[in-house]
């Protein structure tokens, strides 16, 4: 089968295609026919070689942790009515950028009727972080919110559930492109952070956040840090603009700011099931719709990544594995 592995940390061109044997289902197991692989910022760090505090890979490795397809075989002790089966799933050491993914039985999902394979799996990672965070972050009718990189998969997500519950969603993102796409998912008002003054919009608009929800990081979270009202909300659960944006604790409890960091969308395998299934049923119901920006085939999955790492990409990054899939 077809792989592609990081043959040494470096730029996007350490991603190479390859050829490795058709794998066999252990006990608790399923071979997955992938149609369709997650592509996450974070794998971009990784293979350059800068996270090994949190996840500690030495190449020679095989990139990827969730797909979406059909279910080819099981091993013994899986129900075979399985196969033939449309699922998503988290995949493990052994790589999700590949034609066929060998899974734990139990961490695997049927995809409803009503999703499509490349929704499935642009749900898989952000859509529970999405369903997580607002199952812990209240947000009510009339609350004002900003998403920040609102135009990324996560960010997409959260526009429209937030949207849903009645809130007033201030989406900020960088260029005409993503603002275009943020005003098309409804946000109320569209912010560019490129733009001086963009934290006085947010405020004349909004007079203080109720909420804020960070997938930016970096300077453009300690600005929006400050837009909270005090007694509100602050998550710090994204760093692709330079570190998570974690607010001093003293400031944060000097104005009754609840604070989330990272550490508060790891889950528990359970806690990850049960996120991804209430996004899967949102979807199926057309409460929400991944942003999917942009699809490489997997032989181009250095391009997937340059397209993450040059900012350029919009919504989801996938791989697209097998023939065109629904």
């Amino acid at each position: 089968m077809r792989v592609i592995e990081v043959t040494g940390f470096g730029g996007p061109e350490v991603l190479t295609p390859t050829e490795a044997p058709d794998p066999s289902p252990g006990r608790g197991e399923m071979v997955v026919e992938v149609a369709v692989a997650d592509v996450l910022w974070v794998e971009t760090a990784i293979r350059r070689g800068v996270a090994g505090a949190h996840f500690p890979v030495v190449p020679p490795y095989r990139p990827g942790v969730g797909v979406a397809g059909t279910v080819a075989a099981v091993g013994a002790g899986v129900d075979p009515a399985w196969v033939g089966r449309r699922v998503v799933t988290r995949t493990d050491h052994r790589g999700g950028y590949l034609e066929r993914a060998v899974v734990a039985a139990d961490g695997v999902l049927p995809v409803p009727d009503a999703v499509s394979l490349p929704d499935a799996a642009a749900l898989l990672h952000d859509g529970v972080t999405a369903f997580g965070l607002l199952d812990q972050v209240p947000v009510r009718a009339g609350d004002r919110v900003l998403v920040t990189a609102a135009a990324g998969g996560l960010g997409a997500l959260l526009v429209q559930e937030v949207r849903a519950a009645g809130a007033y969603v201030v989406a900020a993102a960088r260029g005409a492109a993503k603002r275009d796409a943020l005003h098309r998912l409804g946000a109320d008002l569209v912010v560019d952070y490129a733009e001086p003054g963009w934290t006085g919009q947010v405020r004349k608009a909004t007079g203080g956040l109720h909420v804020v929800l960070d997938g930016a990081g970096g300077a453009y979270g300690r600005a929006a840090f400050a837009l909270v009202r005090d007694g509100g909300w602050f998550s710090a659960h994204g760093s692709p603009a330079g570190g998570f944006a974690v607010p001093d604790d003293r400031a944060a409890r000097a104005r009754g700011v609840h604070a989330l960091g990272i550490a508060d969308v790891q889950f528990t395998p359970e806690r990850r099931l049960r996120h991804l299934r209430a996004a899967l049923d949102a979807a199926a119901a057309g409460r929400v719709r991944p942003l999917i920006g942009q699809t490489f085939p997997l032989h181009r999955a250095a391009d997937a990544h340059r397209a993450i790492e040059g900012r350029s990409a919009i919504g989801k990054t996938l791989l697209t594995v097998g023939p065109p899939v629904g």
